[in-house]
């Protein structure tokens, strides 16, 4: 209720941003059902063009103050101008607050998503230009016991396309409300002052230079407070977000073999002692646990199984994976389309696991960089961080500028959890703290083998140019291949998520550049630049031969 006084009292005064994060279509739903109960007025939102398509639907949305943009604008100028400017004109007014998700797309792995920075620009450049004393901007974190799209997710991850919205297929999948889906949090932050925030990171002076109503480039300058503050809002997002049971039962149940959970079954008895070891570490790390303090341990956690029963069941004292039931056929399954069918299991539980993974990234980090580099010296191990930052910067948000802050926050949490001793020139493991440590790894360590693999084919059996379509299918080819012969047990390579954002960070590495001359989404690749990156991550050179490798460019 905070929250809501204090985004009330701020459309008193401000022009009202809401930057909800965005995990199901029911997030835009919610924040305006919330606002008109509690009589603020209803958001303007900027809605996807593909809903506008949706017959009655579209014109609900229209009438209720939503607009719809393109997914991407492009080189057409003149779109751009018309949508600036009317996003331009809501700020200026006034009016109603707007909301728009600064993520950019929905996520499909219940991750936060590196946020794009378009419509951040549109927004804030009232204030840049002075024509609004200040913008106010409030993060809102939902989150979801359980998704309501969890299963359409997984088959999107593993590049089934995704159906298209209309009007029938939303009548039709009235039948899926008639499931549970538990519980459903928001929290409305603590509103953010653009003019605070925004005092001593860029000057507006100049801005008085030229005339108001001419188009400007943004400056170097604006660029990096927009990038700043978008993504200083999806941290405050991940920090509002509320932790569920199940977030830290998917958690330990993902460090399990593969085989316990789809063949053996995994001990009810060890999930359960496990996530209760868990639940004190999320809390020393200062998290938002929504675990009910009257109901005994067991009840919450046979309740938090019994709700995902389309992910795992409870059998005879073992938790299993559930997978997807075999249609009759007359020929048997394929061993290719039985990995598929684990994976989309495997893709659910991760999206879970995901939901709490902001908790423990950073501390992570560092304790993976213990391990590859077998040192304990802080400098090198701040070197191998922000190494691991970089390549893992489109899986996990960091904000730009604060390295080296959030490295210290890293190193403090392990220390408070009594995972290592923390001196000026060194991070020591301790002796009780091997447990914590192993399960920090753990949680990184499905995105290093996905990662080493895609490095693997680039260097091994990718041609120098290649689309992001024929890397999509042949990395996929590539890990069902290694996960049948045993090598591999990472399902979660599989992902066409994970395999696009290792192909943006080598973008940002420069080992792949993207072609401009084709009309395809081309790339070159670098093979000695990202063979380089995979020795850094494999530990056998350190970071440091990143910027001393000529070939590597980087």
């Amino acid at each position: 209720m905070e929250g809501l006084s204090m985004l009330q009292k701020a459309t008193q005064e401000t022009p009202v941003i809401l930057m909800p994060n965005h995990k199901s279509y029911l997030d835009f739903l919610v924040i305006s059902y919330i606002l008109f109960t509690y009589d603020i007025p209803v958001p303007v939102i900027a809605a996807g063009i593909r809903l506008a398509e949706m017959k009655m639907v579209g014109e609900i949305f229209r009438r209720s103050g939503a607009f719809f943009i393109r997914r991407a604008i492009g080189s057409d100028k003149l779109y751009w101008a018309v949508l600036s400017e009317y996003v331009k004109t809501i700020v200026r007014t006034g009016y109603a607050p707007m909301e728009f998700y600064v993520e950019g797309l929905r996520s499909r792995t219940l991750k936060s998503l590196t946020p794009k920075l378009g419509m951040m620009h549109m927004v804030l450049e009232p204030f840049f230009k002075s024509e609004v004393f200040d913008i106010t901007l409030v993060p809102i974190s939902i989150s979801y016991d359980r998704v309501l799209e969890e299963s359409l997710l997984a088959h999107e991850l593993l590049g089934v396309p995704k159906p298209k919205e209309t009007t029938t297929s939303l009548l039709k999948s009235t039948k899926v409300l008639q499931e549970d889906y538990g519980a459903m949090h928001v929290n409305f932050g603590r509103p953010i002052s653009v003019r605070q925030m925004c005092e001593g990171k860029i000057n507006r002076c100049q801005y008085n230079l030229t005339p108001r109503d001419l188009p400007q480039k943004p400056t170097e300058e604006a660029q990096a407070c927009v990038s700043w503050l978008a993504h200083l809002v999806v941290r405050v997002q991940d920090e509002g977000s509320v932790i569920s049971p199940w977030s830290l039962m998917a958690c330990m149940l993902l460090q399990a073999p593969i085989t316990a959970l789809t063949e053996e079954g995994l001990l009810w008895h060890q999930l359960t002692g496990k996530t209760l070891w868990l639940r004190k570490l999320v809390l020393d790390c200062g998290a938002r646990l929504n675990w009910p303090a009257q109901t005994p341990d067991s009840d919450v956690m046979s309740s938090a199984v019994a709700l995902h029963r389309s992910v795992v069941h409870q059998k005879a004292g073992r938790v299993y994976l559930v997978q997807e039931e075999e249609p009759a056929r007359r020929h048997p399954i394929s061993p290719q389309e039985r990995v598929m069918r684990t994976a989309s299991a495997v893709l659910m539980l991760a999206s879970y696991r995901n939901q709490s993974l902001h908790v423990f990234v950073r501390p992570a980090l560092v304790a993976t960089a213990l391990h590859i580099t077998e040192s304990t010296q802080r400098d090198e191990l701040f070197a191998f961080y922000c190494f691991l930052q970089e390549l893992f910067s489109y899986e996990f948000v960091s904000i730009p500028g604060e390295l080296s802050q959030d490295f210290e926050e890293a190193c403090s949490h392990l220390k408070k959890c009594g995972a290592a001793h923390i001196s000026q020139q060194e991070v020591t493991p301790s002796a009780g703290g091997m447990e914590t440590l192993l399960f920090l790894r753990a949680l990184i360590q499905p995105f290093i083998d996905s990662y080493q693999v895609m490095l693997r084919y680039l260097c091994e059996e990718g041609d120098q140019v290649l689309t992001e379509k024929q890397f999509l299918a042949a990395v996929r080819s590539l890990a069902t291949r290694l996960i049948l012969s045993g090598e591999l047990d990472t399902y979660e390579a599989l992902s066409s998520d994970t395999q696009k954002n290792l192909l943006l960070a080598l973008r940002r590495l420069e080992a792949v550049t993207k072609s401009r001359a084709s009309e395809e989404n081309e790339f070159n690749v670098n093979k000695a630049a990202v063979r380089t990156i995979g020795d850094v991550l494999s530990g056998k050179i350190p970071p440091q031969m990143l910027q001393t490798t000529p070939d590597a460019r980087l």
